[in-house]
C-alpha cells in the first residue's frame, strides 16, 4: 500500500482541538528512530523477488535467521515471485520508510529491467536505499542428462545442427540466466529457444522433468541434481573456474570473452534514515562474518563481498549502464 507522506498542517476548528492531515505534496521524509526506541522494534519484512527455493530465497532464509537470532525481532522472508521481480521491487518501493522492508534483489530488478520495461513502477536510484552487495555468485550451464552432450563445445556443435530445437528455460525474462543466453547465443552464433518462467525453482523442475534441455541456475539451486545424476553441468559462467568446482569449465573456455556473474543486493525503501541504514548494515555484516554462514556460502560458490553502502549505490549506477547496454545490443525484448 502506498505510504502517504506527512506534513505538519494544523486547523484550528473552534470547539475541537488541532489535527494533523496528510499533504498528498509533501515529500516523503526519512523517519527517525523514535527516542528510546532502537532499531528493530518488531517484525522487519525481507522481500525476495522470486519464490521459495530459488537461490536468492536460500540466501535470504539463512541471513534471515541468522538476523532473527541475533536482533531478538523475527525477520521473515516475503517471497514475490512474478513479472521478474517487477511487482516485489514495486510494493517494497511503496513501503513505508522505516526500516521494516528490506528488499533483497538481482541485477535483473536493478539494473536489467529498467532498459527491458518502458514502463517500470520503480526506479533503482529514486526510490531505493543501497544497504549491501552482499554476494556475488556465477551461473552454471545445466542440461538435462538426455541431452547427447557433456561439454560446452558439443552443446555448439548440437546447437549448428538442431537450430531451434534445443530449449532453455530461465527464471524469467530479463533474468541473469536470460542474459546468459543471449550472450552464448552471440558468442557461439547458434539459436536456442528461450522459456521463461516465474522463478528459478520452477524453471529447474521442468528442466529436471525434461520439458527443457537447458538452464542457467545457481550451483546452491541446482548442484545437488548433478550429483545424483538427474542433470549435467556443462560449464560456469565467470571468466576463471570456480574455486569451489576446479573440475568444471568456464564457457570462456571455449567462447573467449563470455564472463556474466550474478550478485545479490540489500536495499531499503528511498528516505529510510541513515542512522537505520548504518544499523541493518551492521547487523547484516555482522551475520556475514560468521563462519558458519560463510563457509556455506563459500562451499556454493558464492563469494561473500559485505560491501558499504556507498559502495553498493556506485555499484549500482555502473550496472545499469552495464546491463542496459546488454539488453540493447542484443535486442531482448519482454515476450
Amino acid at each position: 500500500m502506498l505510504m502517504m507522506p506527512w506534513k505538519a498542517v494544523l486547523w484550528r476548528v473552534p470547539g475541537c482541538v488541532a489535527i494533523l492531515l496528510p499533504c498528498p505534496h509533501a515529500a516523503a521524509q526519512p523517519v527517525p528512530i523514535a527516542a528510546g526506541q532502537a532499531w528493530p522494534a518488531k517484525t522487519v519484512r525481507l522481500v525476495v523477488p522470486y519464490p521459495p527455493g530459488a537461490g536468492s530465497d536460500l540466501h535470504a532464509r539463512a541471513m534471515a535467521q541468522k538476523l532473527t537470532e541475533n536482533l531478538g525481532q523475527t525477520v521473515i522472508v516475503d517471497n514475490r515471485g512474478g513479472a521478474n521481480g517487477v511487482l516485489a521491487m514495486e510494493f517494497a518501493a511503496k513501503s513505508a520508510p522505516d526500516g521494516y522492508t528490506l528488499v533483497y534483489a538481482l541485477p535483473a530488478q536493478f539494473a536489467v529491467n529498467p532498459a527491458l520495461y518502458p514502463k517500470l513502477p520503480y526506479d533503482p536510484i529514486r526510490d531505493f536505499e543501497p544497504v549491501m552487495l552482499v554476494v556475488r555468485a556465477p551461473l552454471v550451464l545445466f542440461a538435462h542428462p538426455s541431452l547427447p552432450v557433456k561439454s560446452v563445445t558439443e552443446l555448439i556443435a548440437l546447437a549448428k545442427v538442431r537450430r531451434d530445437a534445443l530449449v532453455l528455460a530461465s527464471a524469467g525474462n530479463g533474468s541473469a540466466g536470460h542474459l546468459c543466453l543471449e550472450l552464448f547465443k552471440n558468442l557461439s552464433r547458434t539459436q536456442v529457444l528461450h522459456v521463461p518462467y516465474k522463478g528459478a525453482a520452477p524453471s529447474m523442475i521442468d528442466l529436471i522433468a525434461g520439458q527443457a534441455q537447458l538452464s542457467f541456475l545457481a550451483w546452491s539451486t541446482a548442484g545437488q541434481f548433478v550429483k545424483t545424476g538427474k542433470l549435467r553441468a556443462l560449464g560456469v559462467t565467470s571468466a576463471k573456474r570456480a574455486a569451489a568446482m576446479p573440475d568444471l569449465p568456464a564457457i570462456a573456455e571455449t567462447l573467449a570473452g563470455y564472463d556474466i556473474a550474478n550478485w545479490y543486493g540489500l536495499a531499503t525503501p528511498k528516505n529510510v534514515s541513515k542512522q537505520i541504514v548504518t544499523k541493518i548494515h551492521a547487523e547484516v555484516l555482522r551475520v556475514l562474518q560468521q563462519p558458519e554462514l560463510r563457509q556455506a556460502f563459500e562451499r556454493e560458490a558464492i563469494d561473500v563481498i559485505g560491501s558499504s553502502p556507498e559502495v553498493f549505490g556506485e555499484y549500482l549506477k555502473s550496472e545499469l549502464v552495464k546491463w542496459g547496454g546488454l539488453v540493447k545490443s542484443s535486442g531482448m525484448k519482454v515476450e
